[in-house]
């Protein structure tokens, strides 16, 4: 099973310290969401008593009944929407909260002339006078997406809710209208248009008021998430790459996924020495990083803190995927996080790497009847490749990816052929047909960037559907093989999730809780490669390195696991393009943003 690593002294702060700093506003939002509820009870269910001032509001001037109703309705799902940015210490969503609880009070009181609702309503709203200074927090990066999100979110639910607030009456409903009559009603009542359904009475206003205010929050909040001002992820710059880069041109031999921090599609903090970095990307409200810290060791701290105060400013959910067991000492002592092993790296020496022996036996033939089938194959730089080749090697990497989606974030570069990155391996697979393809006789394509100056990290593996079976074992052996030309002496290959599970749950004497875990592991294999990566790099006898899961609190975990598969590519919120309508990108200059390729280290 799955260890941890221990962090006493964290654990120790952390008692100390008392209460998290975020109890408050966790336990004002789920009051917010009371409010929230008992406000829209308000405005769509009948009032519970009769009163005089009832019956003075119902003959003023307009009735001002139905517009209080409304009110009511409003402020209560505007209350629910605010109630996560609540909880995340947001500062707008605690303005517009201060703003709309006494709205909400004052629709309950003169449309239900409930006293309660106005002593709920009071009795919040002091908490969040009082800790004002806990909602502090600055905006996440967002997009357009966010618009189409809460569009489509709020249309469904003013659609269910218009249904309740249509069916709530019906002693005053005129005849027995139909489901499709009340739908019917509810749409046009979104839009400000009378339905099929009516009412006896003051009830037709109250409905359709309700119903309006409903139309008028979903095109309002639509409205508000597109045209306000993006706070789009930030991404490296030019400045930031550079000092990356010396970073790791002195201390990336220690981390083996050190070089994948150059993606720019990350954002990065520095430690106030500037000797030390940690990136990250921000995903869901998870500010995710990866691997181990760059740069020097002492100066890790100096850049863990700044990290945190990120998180903190922006009430992110700190986490941290894929780093050693060294970087989830430091993390856990600094921070006072805890620390899960998640897997294994796979670390081949290749000092110690030959085809010969029993355990290579299924390798040694594979490779062999591959290039008797008449494979060949090549391990270059990437700066020694002719810029024809490269495109054609580019283009045929991003055809061959197998999947929509762009896969790969912890353990991919997530570009090829950048002129920056000339250290980087590169190992083909060539073979001559009849009748040549697209891209001539390429076959298959691994990609490896750097780890240090003797090391070599793999990032991405690729192949033509339409070849031979062991494209992959094959260009592994050729890359260890080729290896000390290059002066590398370690590569490190696919990550396999949960391999100390899948390793001991297949042994004899192996307890049935172990085995229930193994048995769940080689389920969720049929969708994720699991099992299959362990048993791929289990062919190459390597070493395995444990690697870890930095997280705050066991509940965060789910969010941590949703917004790393975000990351990863495994679940994508967004709406993707078709292939055919995606233009080709030219071969991609020093500093731009490229497109993220698939990373199956991480699958």
């Amino acid at each position: 099973m799955s260890g941890r690593v221990p962090s006493r002294s964290g654990r120790v702060r952390r008692i100390l310290r008392g209460p998290r700093p975020e109890a408050v506003p966790t336990l004002v939002a789920r009051a917010c969401a009371v409010v929230g509820l008992l406000d829209i009870a308000a405005g769509v269910f009948p009032r519970f008593r009769h009163s005089r001032m009832h019956a003075m509001a119902e003959v003023l001037p307009g009735s001002f009944g139905p517009f209080a109703a409304a009110l009511s309705l409003s402020a209560g799902v505007l209350l629910l929407l605010l109630a996560h940015g609540l909880k995340r210490r947001k500062r707008r969503a605690w303005r517009a909260a201060v703003a709309l609880l006494p709205a909400g009070a004052a629709a309950q009181f003169v449309y239900r002339h409930s006293v309660v609702g106005v002593v709920i309503a009071a009795a919040l709203l002091t908490p969040l006078l009082i800790h004002r200074r806990e909602f502090a927090a600055l905006p996440d990066p967002r997009s357009r997406w966010r618009a189409l999100a809460n569009f489509v979110l709020m249309s469904a639910g003013s659609l269910a809710l218009g249904m309740v607030i249509v069916s709530v009456h019906p002693h005053r409903m005129v005849g027995n209208p139909s489901v499709a009559d009340r739908l019917t009603h509810v749409v046009y009542g979104l839009f400000g248009f009378e339905g099929p359904v009516d009412y006896q009475g003051n009830t037709s206003w109250t409905v359709a008021m309700s119903l309006g205010a409903l139309g008028w929050l979903t095109a309002a909040t639509t409205a508000y998430l597109a045209f306000r001002p993006e706070h789009p992820a930030a991404h490296l710059t030019e400045d930031d790459e550079n000092r990356l880069r010396e970073l790791l041109a002195r201390h990336g031999g220690r981390d083996s996924l050190g070089h994948f921090a150059l993606r720019r599609d990350k954002a990065v903090v520095f430690s106030p020495s500037g000797k030390a970095a940690v990136t990250y990307r921000v995903v869901s409200g998870v500010m995710l990083a990866s691997g181990d810290p760059i740069g020097d060791v002492e100066a890790w701290p100096g850049a863990i803190e700044r990290f945190m105060d990120e998180a903190r400013a922006h009430s992110w959910t700190p986490a941290v995927m894929g780093c050693s067991e060294t970087g989830g000492e430091v993390w856990t002592r600094e921070t006072g996080l805890d620390a899960l092993e998640l897997g294994d790296e796979a670390v081949v020496e290749v000092a110690d790497f030959s085809l010969s022996g029993r355990a290579m036996r299924n390798v040694r033939q594979m490779v062999k009847r591959i290039e008797r089938a008449g494979y060949e194959t090549r391990v270059r730089r990437i700066r020694d490749l002719s810029d024809a080749e490269l495109e054609r090697i580019r283009r045929a990497a991003d055809d061959w990816r197998g999947t929509d989606t762009e896969r790969g974030f912890s353990m991919a570069l997530g570009r090829i052929g950048d002129p920056s990155d000339g250290d980087c391996l590169i190992a083909t697979a060539h073979k001559q047909d009849d009748v040549p393809g697209e891209y001539g006789d390429l076959k298959a394509i691994l990609h490896f960037v750097p780890w240090g100056r003797d090391g070599a990290s793999l990032d991405l593996m690729r192949r033509d559907r339409s070849a031979d079976p062991g494209m992959n074992e094959l260009l592994i052996v050729a890359a260890l093989q080729a290896a000390p030309k290059f002066g590398i002496t370690r590569v490190s290959l696919n990550f396999a999730m949960f391999r100390s599970a899948l390793a001991r749950g297949e042994k004899i004497g192996a307890g049935p809780v172990l085995r229930a875990w193994r048995g769940l592991l080689v389920f969720l294999s049929r969708w994720f490669q699991i099992e299959s990566l362990y048993k791929f790099n289990a062919k190459f006898q390597p070493r395995w390195e444990p690697r870890f899961v930095v997280y705050r609190a066991s509940a965060d975990l789910p969010r941590i696991g949703f917004a790393a598969m975000q990351a990863e590519g495994f679940v994508n919120l967004a709406l993707p393009l078709p292939r055919f309508l995606r233009r080709r990108t030219a071969a991609p200059r020093p500093c731009a943003h490229a497109v993220p390729e698939r990373d199956v280290r991480a699958a």
